[in-house]
């Protein structure tokens, strides 16, 4: 023992219960397969690490983008990404967050060192998981394990399981009176839709906007928008389904492509004189991607890409688009700082500055998971 000894005491004596836990998992052993519940091992925390006992989990298209091959990641891997629960347990030099503590895993970490984090403009981590693809800690090393074999985690959180391993940098603590049940879908779909209305487009009072995709996040839009006082909000989605639910949470006008013989850009030129103010892309497709910048006002409309580009794809767009004015975006995570951000949602949350329930269609036991995917698959 060196310097304080009396400080590091407690931390060393925890370190004598600091044990592997066997838990069940949804594993993915391969692309287009279903995920299989196994007892995997989860190592303890390492140094700045958090292990985090997983009480509710999200399903997102963007796990659905691994299962299918669009998101090209390592096999086998446990995936998941929004996510609530408490800390089980602290690795060395954890100061942000304490056993007992209710947490929000976050896919988009906030170390605070690196440019992004020390910007004003910027909220992607440079040590983030997304586009790496590395599936790994960021020491280099995985602390899951199943039948012998290494399994990897996805962006950095892997909340497909009874329990997880995150960077310190990767969890938020959160007001202990949330229900982990609602609150977990600010660790992605709803802070990413609500961030994109706020915080990368800066939606004004008045404006006009058009939301491509009423999926959980292209609800979540919707709601900012109708937050930062927009006059005319059109929901576009070729489920119908979906349009009572987008009127509910704000939605002025719900469209279809499919009743139009047009492109859809032209409809919503028509239908507001020269064009949105903004719109959002909130499906990850190129041919919606070019169509939401296109509906834009000209010279000033603002689009706004949120859904996941599907990979190995291009753009083939007309640049007149961009030369009279308009302009492109993209926004991950809402634009929000992640681990500042978080806590302060929650609470605004636990304000009802906003709601959440409208957002959760089904609550399933986990180990359904495959039905779950089935039911987001269909639209349901």
């Amino acid at each position: 023992l060196c310097g304080d000894w009396k400080k590091q005491v407690p931390f060393l004596f925890s370190l004598l219960f600091l044990q592997v836990i066997k838990c069940k998992a949804a594993v993915l052993w391969e692309a287009n397969k279903p995920f299989s519940i196994e007892v995997v091992e989860v190592a303890p925390p390492k140094e700045h690490e958090v292990r985090i006992q997983i009480v509710a989990t999200g399903i997102c298209r963007s796990d659905d983008h691994v299962v299918s091959g669009a998101l090209v990641m390592p096999f086998p891997i446990i995936l998941g990404h929004e996510a609530a629960g408490v800390v089980e347990s602290v690795g060395q030099g954890v100061t942000s967050v304490k056993p007992g503590d209710k947490v929000i895993p976050l896919f988009v970490p906030q170390c605070g060192e690196c440019k992004s984090c020390l910007s004003t403009k910027g909220n992607l981590c440079s040590k983030t998981d997304l586009g790496s693809r590395a599936g790994l800690m960021p020491d280099g090393t995985t602390r899951f394990t199943c039948k012998g074999k290494a399994v990897y985690h996805f962006l950095g959180t892997s909340t497909f399981t009874e329990y997880t391993v995150v960077p310190e940098s990767a969890v938020a603590k959160i007001n202990p009176a949330a229900p982990l049940e609602k609150v977990c879908l600010i660790g992605c779909g709803f802070s990413t839709g609500y961030g994109a209305a706020l915080q990368t487009a800066k939606v004004e009072p008045g404006s006009t906007c058009a939301i491509f995709g009423l999926g959980g996040v292209g609800l979540s839009v919707v709601m900012g928008c109708k937050v930062a006082g927009a006059s005319r909000i059109i929901a576009v989605d070729i489920n119908k389904d979906k349009f009572a639910k987008a009127k509910q949470l704000g939605a002025t006008d719900c469209i279809n492509p499919r009743d139009f013989q047009k492109p859809i850009q032209e409809v919503l030129t028509e239908m507001t004189g020269q064009g949105v103010d903004y719109s959002f892309e909130v499906i990850g497709r190129t041919d919606t991607m070019t169509a939401a910048l296109a509906c834009c006002h000209s010279n000033y409309g603002v689009s706004v890409i949120v859904g996941v580009p599907p990979a190995a794809q291009n753009i083939t767009f007309d640049p007149m688009l961009l030369f009279t004015g308009r302009s492109w975006k993209g926004s991950v995570f809402g634009g929000w700082k992640s681990k500042d951000a978080v806590p302060k949602l929650v609470a605004d949350y636990m304000k009802k500055t906003f709601v959440l329930d409208p957002l959760i269609t089904h609550t399933l036991p986990w180990t359904k998971i495959n039905e779950g995917f089935d039911l987001l698959r269909t639209g349901k």
